[in-house]
């Protein structure tokens, strides 16, 4: 083999490791988001004030559980994320309500979730 032909050599295995056929580029690509999470909350104060509102409305129900009272409410540009855990329907709705009648109607994405392990 000559020096060209290893040359060659090297520069194909060089450009295949950039590539990759298994398609994962691709794959990550189309991957859904993460959840978000309060680090992902927004702070402008559009934002700020809309999730604060949503908070205070939420701890002004009398009779929610304490799971209830600490669900995540995080705004970003003015869409409302709800995640957590309540006791009930009765009270992920009524959280639901809150929040839609805060930040307006379809830009709730309700993730909350009832707890099936409580006693």
């Amino acid at each position: 083999m000559n020096h060209r032909t290893i040359a060659l050599v090297f520069a194909g295995l060089a450009l295949g490791a950039c590539h990759t056929p298994d398609g994962s580029e691709t794959n990550r690509a189309g991957r859904p988001t993460a959840p978000l999470t309060p680090m992902d909350q927004k702070e402008n104060s559009v934002d700020l004030a809309t999730t604060a509102t949503i908070r205070r409305e939420i701890l002004k129900v009398p009779d929610l559980s304490m799971t209830a009272d600490n669900v995540k409410v995080i705004t970003v540009d003015g869409k409302v994320t709800l995640r957590g855990m309540v006791k009930n329907e009765t009270e992920r709705d009524a959280i639901d309500k809150i929040a839609e009648r805060v930040a307006g109607t379809g830009q709730v994405d309700n993730q909350l979730e009832i707890d099936t392990h409580q006693m």
